[in-house]
């Protein structure tokens, strides 16, 4: 299927994310009152949204990335994942504040949380724009949750399809 020349159709409306952003955005102010925050965006597919939420709390807090492959086929993890950027400092006795795009089978979160645990945070919570439960095959907890969508293909403010889309304004359906 061609979806290079496919214009997606509106599932989640710009104006409606922005309005779920700050309301998480709020929620984590309330959390973390009074102390800092290192938010780590999880490249490439989060960096939008990261973007939109961190202006959106005023806190004290430091931004950091990082970078993780998923082997296996175009459309299927196979759960071996590998980070291709680490941070660039240290977590230790930090709140770390993890922001993905969307957890899907849980596979690449569980590994990621696992891999954090090693440095010794002070607490790890998660903050996913959006979360596909009919493909979980790992629970993970969600602390701030955007949207629960259904198995569907999506684009868009920050989820590409081959490097595209990921500029849309909005979360489209490619299928």
């Amino acid at each position: 299927m061609d979806l290079k020349n496919k214009r997606p159709a509106v599932m989640l409306s710009t104006e409606i994310i922005q309005k779920r952003v700050v309301e998480m955005a709020t929620l984590i102010r309330q959390d973390y009152a009074g102390q800092e925050l290192t938010v780590v965006g999880v490249l490439k597919g989060s960096f939008i949204f990261m973007a939109d939420l961190v202006r959106e709390i005023d806190l004290p807090l430091r931004c950091d990335f990082l970078g993780l492959s998923s082997y296996g086929s175009a459309t299927e993890s196979s759960g071996v994942v590998a980070i291709t950027k680490d941070l660039d400092g240290p977590v230790d006795g930090r709140h770390v504040l993890v922001i993905e795009d969307i957890i899907d089978t849980g596979l690449t979160m569980a590994y990621l949380l696992q891999n954090l645990a090693t440095r010794r945070p002070a607490s790890v919570k998660i903050a996913s724009l959006l979360s596909k439960p009919a493909r979980r095959q790992i629970e993970v907890k969600i602390d701030y949750l955007g949207f629960t969508i259904e198995d569907r293909f999506v684009v868009g403010y920050g989820l590409d399809f081959d490097g595209q889309y990921r500029n849309l304004p909005f979360i489209g359906t490619m299928d």
